[in-house]
This record gives structure tokens, C-alpha cells and sequence, in this order.
């Protein structure tokens, strides 16, 4: 292994004190001790004075030359050094461009990533932006900028409801929404709203969700966007919780409109987009809470068709809803293959979304000593991943 600048240091002191050696080359007595002890780095001109002293023919400061491995809070503080002075000049197209790139990606993340490693990554770029967009710029470019923001605020609050924190979530579509409303553009803000009504609807307030959702294809003035064919859905989901079975088969009926609607570059993967396999999921899960699980059973297969295999969240919710349907006739097989869902999935991709439907089909299911033992073992699964929560 290569010495050290102090290691080197104290070999040649030798038997010298620190105190001569001090005086030889003007400098501290302490100072010296902590070289040596690699406590501290030295200065060009401190090697040198020690260098002369110890007669070392340059090597001191060769070693004092060698950079030492950088902090990791002193490499983030040059990368934003750097930001602050691309921010502090006029954006290019080719910047705005490469944004619109990075929002993209992450949008296509949510389809297949773990939330914790999405959330990370899409923070510290928001960050990023956030430094770009306090600097002055033309309103045509701060246009184009809030617009990726209203995007990726939007992401974030996707991420963290999928995490289970719906307060943190609501706060976050408020943030995309007020980037959004600054566009002045109907599409995004359709898209916001049908996402602020998918965290109405997971933290429990049915009739907020609602009328949210009809806020989001309203807003939207007829225009073919994504968010009408995101918020249809959703309100059907909230109207089968309800009871209200026409009301969801309306809803739905709208959603299948706002899909043909769509080109093909808003159907793709991603959470910019919607697709026939989510349509077939939102409405075999507003099925499953109507209690139509014939019917439910065939929307939810070909469900399972058309998602692709890396959509792990997607498609276990959709296991999870034939898991309860299935034990509305059969209580152990529904168990077995709601606990077959949930172990067949990643721990990294178990969220508490995932798990908070696992919890459903727990409570659609009797537990007890004269239960199916898959039963007992489906409600220690989710006990046991509620305790490591």
C-alpha cells in the first residue's frame, strides 16, 4: 500500500523531536503532530518548509501533491457550483430539451422501479431544477421549465402515495399544480387533478376523489388528453365503493371514449400515459368492489395479458383483487393466491399500496383456530410486513 503524507512524515523524523522539527520549519508543534497522525492535510508551502528541513528531496511534497479521495458533500458542492453557473446564463434549447428527457424517463420508471430508489433520484433532480428555475430567464423558457416541474412535482407525489404517506402526497400535487397553473396549459392540469384523485382515493375520502376526478375531465374542455382517461376511471373505482354500480359503469364508459382518444405516444408506459391495461384493471377492481366477480375474473385476465412482466405493482394489485374474488367462493384458495402475489413480488416492490390491498383481502377473509390454514398464513404475511414497516 502507497505511504501516506504522514506515514512519510514521520518516517523521516526519525528520532528528530517534534519540537525541532517545529523550529527548523517554523510552524507548529501540534500542527505536525496531526500530519503525522493524518488528522489534518498540508499545505504546498508547509511540505515544502518540512521537506527542506528533513532534507527530503522532493518527497513530501510530491505527497502533498496527490489529492486526497474528495468528500462526498465536496463533490455535491461542485457539481452545484457548476449548476449555478449553467443556471446563471441563458438556456438553450438543447437544456430545455435534455429536461423534457429526464421527466420522461422518470415517468417511465414509475411503470418498473422500486419507490425508494424512484424517489431518491427524482428528488435530487427536482432539486436541480429548482435551481435552474431561480435564475432569470425568458418567460418563453421559464414557460417550458414549469411545465417539466409541474411533470416531475407530480411524479414525486405519485411516489410517495405509492409509499403510503397520502398527506405528503396531496402536498406535492399542490406543488405540481401550482407550477401547473402557471403554464396555463389544460392537459397538465387535467393530468394533476386525476392524480390528486388517486390520493384522495387511497387515503380514504371517496367523495373527494370524486369530484376531483370529474374536476380533472372538466378542466380538461374536451381536449383528448391523458388526464380524462386517468380520472374516468378512478371516479368508477370511487363510485363502486360506494354501491353506485350505474354511476361506475358510466365512468367507465368514459374512460373507454377518452382511451380511443388517445395517440399512440399517450398509451405508452409510462405515468404520463394510459393504457388498455390499466383501463382493464380500474374496471375489473370497480367490479371486484361491485361484487360482479364473474365478470370481474375475465377483465382482470385480460388485465394480466396486456401488462408487461416488469410492471410488478400493477399487476400484483390486479392478483390481489382476483384474490378476493376468489374468495368470495373459495376462502383458501383465495388466501393461497393472495399470499402467492405478495411473496412472488420483490421486498424492494412490496409497498405499503401493495400491502395495504393485501389487507383487504385479509379482511374479506375470516382468521381463527377453524380457519384454512392459508388463511392464517396470508394474515401472518401481512402481519409480519406491517411489524418490518
Amino acid at each position: 500500500m502507497s505511504e501516506t503524507f504522514g506515514q512519510a512524515l514521520r518516517r523521516l523524523r526519525g528520532e528528530l523531536s517534534l519540537r525541532e522539527l517545529a523550529r527548523r520549519a517554523s510552524c507548529a508543534k501540534s500542527y505536525i503532530g496531526d500530519l503525522e497522525s493524518g488528522r489534518r492535510r498540508p499545505s504546498l508551502s508547509v511540505a515544502t518548509a518540512l521537506d527542506s528541513a528533513l532534507r527530503a528531496d522532493g518527497e513530501l511534497v510530491a505527497l502533498a501533491k496527490v489529492l486526497a479521495p474528495a468528500s462526498p458533500n465536496r463533490v455535491e458542492a461542485l457539481r452545484l457550483g457548476l449548476i449555478d453557473a449553467v443556471a446563471s446564463g441563458p438556456m438553450s434549447d438543447a437544456s430545455l430539451d435534455d429536461w423534457d428527457h429526464v421527466v420522461n424517463q422518470h415517468g417511465r420508471a414509475t411503470r418498473y422501479r422500486p419507490e425508494n430508489e424512484l424517489l431518491e433520484e427524482l428528488t435530487g433532480d427536482f432539486a436541480d431544477l429548482s435551481r435552474f428555475l431561480s435564475k432569470n430567464h425568458s418567460p418563453a423558457t421559464r414557460k417550458r421549465m414549469l411545465r417539466t416541474a409541474a411533470w416531475m412535482a407530480g411524479l414525486i407525489s405519485l411516489t410517495i402515495l405509492r409509499m403510503g404517506d397520502h398527506r405528503a402526497a396531496r402536498r406535492w400535487f399542490r406543488t405540481s399544480c401550482s407550477a401547473a397553473t402557471q403554464v396555463d396549459d389544460s392537459s397538465i392540469l387535467s393530468w394533476v387533478y386525476a392524480q390528486e384523485a388517486y390520493a384522495l382515493y387511497y387515503g380514504g375520502d371517496i367523495a373527494g376523489a370524486i369530484n376531483t376526478a370529474r374536476a380533472a375531465q372538466e378542466i380538461a374542455c374536451g381536449t383528448k388528453c391523458v388526464g380524462v382517461a386517468l380520472s374516468a376511471p378512478l371516479e368508477a373505482r370511487a363510485h363502486a365503493r360506494l354501491g353506485h354500480a350505474q354511476d361506475a359503469e358510466a365512468a367507465i364508459e368514459r374512460a373507454e371514449v377518452a382511451l380511443r382518444n388517445l395517440d399512440s405516444e399517450s398509451t405508452g408506459e409510462s405515468a404520463f400515459a394510459y393504457n388498455e391495461a390499466q383501463l382493464r384493471f380500474h374496471q375489473g377492481n370497480a367490479l371486484t368492489h361491485l361484487g360482479q366477480t364473474g365478470r370481474a375474473w375475465e377483465i382482470q385476465e385480460r388485465a394480466l395479458e396486456l401488462y408487461p412482466t416488469n410492471d410488478l405493482t400493477d399487476r400484483t394489485l390486479v392478483r390481489l383483487d382476483q384474490a378476493i374474488c376468489l374468495a368470495r367462493e373459495d376462502v383458501a384458495a383465495g388466501s393461497a393466491l393472495a399470499t402467492e402475489a405478495i411473496t412472488a413480488l420483490p421486498p424492494a416492490h412490496r409497498s405499503p399500496l401493495i400491502m395495504s390491498r393485501a389487507r383487504d383481502v385479509v379482511a374479506s377473509v375470516t382468521t381463527g383456530p377453524h380457519v384454512p390454514i392459508e388463511v392464517n398464513l396470508l394474515h401472518e404475511l401481512v402481519l409480519a410486513a406491517e411489524k418490518k414497516g
